[in-house]
């Protein structure tokens, strides 16, 4: 059994080709300079993609063909448009170069989106059919990286499956390129033949290579602040796809012995063989070690570069060259921007299918085979007959003119029915999302509902009648379901470090109670306002997502174990600013769930914030963390369980996978007299298990957050516990 990706639940593992604009169309995908045309870069690509659907489907982990990718891409249309702009004499038409690209890119990722649809209806839960539409728009726009940088730095949507659109990033960030950099070659041609006549080439080299380097700086600095965000991010991959540009301007002037080209040729392709065995991408790209794939595939170009030079020297080319501008290497990377486009869905969606994490060898075979068939009829029967023109046989007994409108006629067709699938998924999409809007607006009801109709906790805490209605808030309506500090940006995101202070309960009390750390702290505030305003104490928030109070030295985000030195940083700035506040009490949790082990822990990260607090005499309520629904060691969503035929129990969990028989934070209250333990497990799950819904009322919005409605179910219970710490009254 071979895993599917690494723990991050929405890992940015999914590279991906994209077929350039700058290939002839009776070329498939190599280039072409002075007569001579370059079949080992088909194989070449045949190769990244093999190793793409390979390391996906089987291992988990990424191969560095995207790296691949990117730098051919940059090769290909880049160096093509330099190499234009450095001839003198040459018009460079941006209206022919768009066109082509549109030919080229859209028709094959149209299908595969239309395909996508119908089988996220009859397979996917419906709570997923509103990321499905939004990623449809931005697979479609082109902007699927920037969608997936904010769904990974969103906290409320971290934990969401596995997007079967989720390749398509790299497709985005290669077409941002083809615009960005034909408008910048445009501009730059006009203004350096102007002033720079004869020395332009110093000028295109110096800029690019400006651009280079800034783009590669800034990808090591978004590296190492947010690996996961910066995966996605357009300019952190720049300067892969710049360097392909750089080298197919100047392959054309480079010689090299052919014993140094063998090597070359040797050394790169074992270095892109062995890159996704050696090098761990998922966390390690686009930083430093994208120089190992983006540097082998440089190479691997330029060990052919002779041909460039003198297109007579016969077949005296590398053998790794020779070997992969063979036929089957060549075919399979003729139809690699097709196979790229088919495995990725067609595994996540047998995924979805089946209920499995995972697939064994042979199911990954079969994905891998029926991927290769898919490709292999997208390629010959959609991209091919719209990539050509249509030509003319040179012994047809009827005119030219006749034959060729004969042969344009069946393209015609072809190329209006993508067109109607494209606005066709365009207008469903919308449609989709107007309709979820529709919804949540009516599901501002939820702050009244009746606790007689909807009981929620009070249905375990005290045995309150449940009568038979339908549970809220729905599966649609779960995700908005939130705390209102999340509304009114009263948290920090993970990329911010300041410190928001905002004021709920009674605003006007002298008595204060700081809800500090992550968003696990944060959903408390629900119960927490409506208490203050009954009790008259305020609440000031000092949160950030994702974020405890910890003196962890190296944070992890909970739930997907990215690195986040922000969180450190950010309680470095919040420890001494609350301090020096003085509340009356600091409300935070104090436990997490274990990650090798059923159960749940105090980590000895939090023993230097209780020993702070208790320095400087301010007292704690530590409140024992929500229970994590988690299945196979990924969380999951208890509303796409229900919205899948699930109910109440199969959706829910087992309380001794989540949750200790006893609460490890009573272990430390001899040493830290102030700290005041209060757990709400009781009022989450009953005796043996944490169940989805309660009360008729959702548990959870998402996969480890308290829906508000339930929240405000809790508000006696939590009122009894808080009175009885604080001592500020009794019931």
């Amino acid at each position: 059994m071979m895993t599917l990706a690494p723990a991050r639940p929405a890992s940015p593992t999914v590279p991906g080709p994209t077929r350039t604009a700058s290939v002839p169309p009776s070329a498939g995908m190599g280039t072409r300079t002075k007569g001579f045309y370059r079949h080992d870069l088909d194989g070449l690509r045949g190769i990244a993609i093999a190793l793409v659907a390979v390391f996906h489907v089987w291992f988990g982990r990424v191969s560095g063909g995207v790296d691949v990718f990117l730098v051919l891409s940059g090769f290909f249309f880049g160096g093509r448009l330099l190499r234009g702009a450095l001839t003198p004499g040459v018009a460079l038409r941006p209206v022919p170069e768009v066109t082509r690209l549109i030919r080229r890119l859209l028709p094959a990722l149209v299908v595969v989106l239309a395909v996508s649809a119908v089988l996220t209806i009859l397979i996917q839960p419906e709570t997923r059919w509103e990321a499905f539409a939004d990623q449809s728009l931005a697979s479609l726009g082109y902007y699927q990286n920037w969608e997936l940088a904010r769904t990974a730095s969103d906290y409320l949507r971290a934990g969401e499956t596995v997007s079967p659109l989720q390749h398509i990033w790299s497709m985005s960030v290669q077409g941002q390129f083809y615009i960005a950099f034909l408008v910048l070659i445009m501009l730059s041609a006009w203004l350096f033949r102007r002033l720079l006549g004869k020395r332009a080439r110093a000028g295109f080299v110096v800029l690019l290579g400006a651009l280079t380097i800034a783009s590669f700086v800034y990808a090591i600095i978004a590296h190492n602040a947010d690996q996961a965000t910066a995966y996605y991010n357009s300019f952190a991959r720049a300067w892969e796809l710049l360097l392909g540009a750089l080298v197919g301007a100047v392959v054309p002037h480079v010689r090299w012995p052919m014993w140094l080209r063998t090597l070359l040729a040797v050394v790169a392709l074992a270095a892109i063989l062995s890159c996704g065995a050696l090098i761990d991408g998922v966390h390690e790209f686009p930083g430093p070690w994208a120089l190992v794939p983006v540097g082998a595939t440089l190479l691997f170009i330029l060990s052919a570069a002779n041909r460039y030079a003198d297109p007579h020297t016969g077949g005296r080319i590398p053998a790794p060259n020779r070997l992969l501008a063979s036929k089957p290497f060549v075919a399979l990377g003729a139809m690699a921007y097709s196979l790229y486009l088919w495995h990725w869905p067609l595994l996540i969606f047998y995924l979805a299918h089946t209920g499995n994490s995972r697939v064994t060898f042979v199911e990954g075979a079969v994905i891998l085979l029926v991927s290769g068939l898919l490709a292999w009829l997208t390629t010959r029967y959609v991209e091919e007959p719209l990539r050509s023109r249509g030509t003319v046989a040179a012994t047809a007994p009827v005119s030219k003119v006749a034959l060729r409108k004969r042969l344009r006629r069946p393209t015609i067709v072809l190329g209006s029915t993508v067109a109607l699938l494209g606005v066709a998924l365009t207008a469903t999409s919308f449609t989709w999302r107007e309709h979820v809007t529709v919804l949540r607006a009516n599901g501002k009801e939820l702050s009244v509902l009746s606790l007689r109709g909807y009981p929620g906790a009070l249905a375990l805490v005290d045995n309150a009648r449940v009568p038979e209605l339908p549970m809220r808030p729905t599966v649609l309506e779960a995700k908005d379901d939130i705390p209102v500090s999340t509304t009114e940006g009263c948290i920090s995101d993970f990329d911010n470090v300041d410190i928001i202070n905002c004021t709920y309960g009674d605003t006007a009390a002298t008595r204060t109670i700081a809800l500090a750390g992550g968003s696990h702290a944060e959903h408390w505030i629900t119960a927490l306002d409506l208490l203050g305003r009954a009790h008259h104490f305020k609440v000031v928030t000092y949160l950030k997502m994702g974020c405890p109070l910890t003196t962890e030295e190296k944070p992890l985000v909970m739930g997907d174990n990215r690195p986040y030195p922000k969180c450190r940083e950010w309680n470095e700035r919040v420890m001494p600013e609350i301090i020096a506040d003085k509340p009356d009490f600091v409300f935070t949790t104090s436990t997490r769930p274990w990650n090798i082990k059923p159960g749940d822990v105090m980590p000895s990260s939090y023993l230097g914030i209780w020993q702070e607090f208790s320095d400087n005499n301010i007292p704690v309520l530590a409140m024992r963390d929500t229970p994590w629904m988690v299945r196979d060691g990924d969380p999951f969503f208890p509303a796409d369980c229900l919205a899948d035929g699930g109910d109440a129990i199969s959706c829910g969990i087992e309380r001794s996978e989540v949750l200790s028989d006893h609460n490890p934070t009573l272990d430390y209250v001899k040493r830290f007299p102030m700290l005041k333990p209060l757990d709400m497990s009781d009022a989450v799950c009953r005796a043996d298990h944490c169940r989805a819904v309660e009360g008729n009322v959702l548990l959870y919005h998402d996969a480890h957050h308290l829906s508000a409605t339930y929240m405000r179910t809790m508000t006696d219970e939590l009122g009894r516990q808080i009175g009885a710490a604080t001592g500020w009254w009794s019931d």
